[in-house]
């Protein structure tokens, strides 16, 4: 039997989110597999791969906020911004005191704008910025709005951090953030020059560390023939959406691509349901995800499926 949803994974460093999702196909023996959102190779933590029919429904997950635990190193610039890169400014006599690391982890709490780093896969004309970094060229690259939910010390405090010095730092973001810049960006408002240490994610959305597998696991779990215990079903990852439930009727029409008027539905939808252009997950007699429908007001009003799992 084919399997379908979502598996968190805990990735190792020294990987590429890609190469995670390889190696995920060669254990599960799937193709149909990729991941929510790209994770830096040096970093571990969170990183969800989509199974079979799930991948369909990769854009309609709720992943808006991340967590992450890092380590700001400070006195020490890279070209990467973290320690994997080129030495650009190291300042030896480096003091930040616990006062002015508070004051700036409050400068940089809450809306803001941040320019993406090089050395990223943000595509400008089509061409990814680390490949332009990497044949040593440096381009303008356009802000990008941020929200920095979070900002805290996630150990005790030292009363002054010296060179390659700093602390771990817990931050909860909004999706698109670079900690590697914000530890940079920490680092230049300090005056000493900033890069990231080690980092990981915590938690993208409503997937936490605390149910990932490593890969090693996950070859253990497949090996004892319990995958399904671990698989978050596609409706349980969709919970943010509101619940449409069909009878066979309603799931033929929607099989087919076609429309469901009220009148169609034998169970009262919530009123959630019925916001113009809002999405809403539509599940079988079973309870499993069929589709995601987009209520239309009209009139006459209808829900129109944006995706079939079929």
């Amino acid at each position: 039997m084919t399997n379908n949803g979502f598996l968190v994974i805990n990735k190792p460093s020294g990987y590429t989110s890609h190469q995670v999702v390889a190696q995920a196909r060669r254990i599960l023996a799937e193709r149909r597999i990729g991941h929510t959102g790209t994770l830096d190779p040096m970093a571990t933590g969170v990183l969800v791969l989509a199974i079979g029919k799930a991948t369909k429904l990769i854009s309609f997950l709720d992943e808006e906020r991340k967590m992450y635990r890092a380590r700001l190193v400070l006195g020490l610039s890279t070209d990467t911004q973290d320690l994997t890169g080129r030495e650009l400014s190291v300042q030896p006599e480096t003091e930040v005191s616990r006062e002015k690391l508070l004051a700036a982890l409050a400068f940089f709490t809450g809306e803001q704008e941040q320019t993406p780093p090089m050395y990223s896969a943000v595509k400008i004309n089509g061409e990814p910025l680390y490949k332009l970094a990497r044949a040593g060229k440096e381009i303008n690259r356009a802000k990008r709005k941020i929200t920095i939910y979070r900002l805290e010390v996630a150990e005790p405090l030292l009363p002054v951090y010296g060179f390659k010095e700093g602390p771990v730092l817990l931050i909860e973001c909004s999706r698109g953030t670079y900690i590697r810049t914000l530890c940079h960006d920490l680092g230049a408002h300090l005056g000493v020059g900033g890069c990231m240490g080690d980092l990981v994610r915590l938690a993208s959305g409503p997937f936490r560390l605390a149910e990932a597998l490593t890969l090693d696991e996950l070859a253990q779990v497949v090996n004892a023939g319990k995958l399904r215990e671990y698989l978050i079903p596609p409706s349980a990852a969709l919970s943010h959406l509101p619940m449409v439930r069909l009878n066979e009727t309603n799931a033929g029409q929607i099989r087919n691509g076609g429309r469901l008027f009220p009148r169609d539905l034998t169970e009262i939808p919530p009123p959630e349901a019925c916001l113009d252009r809002g999405l809403v997950q539509a599940v079988d007699v079973d309870g499993s995800l069929l589709a995601v429908l987009k209520y239309h007001q009209g009139p006459p009003a209808f829900w129109q499926p944006v995706r079939v799992l079929t």
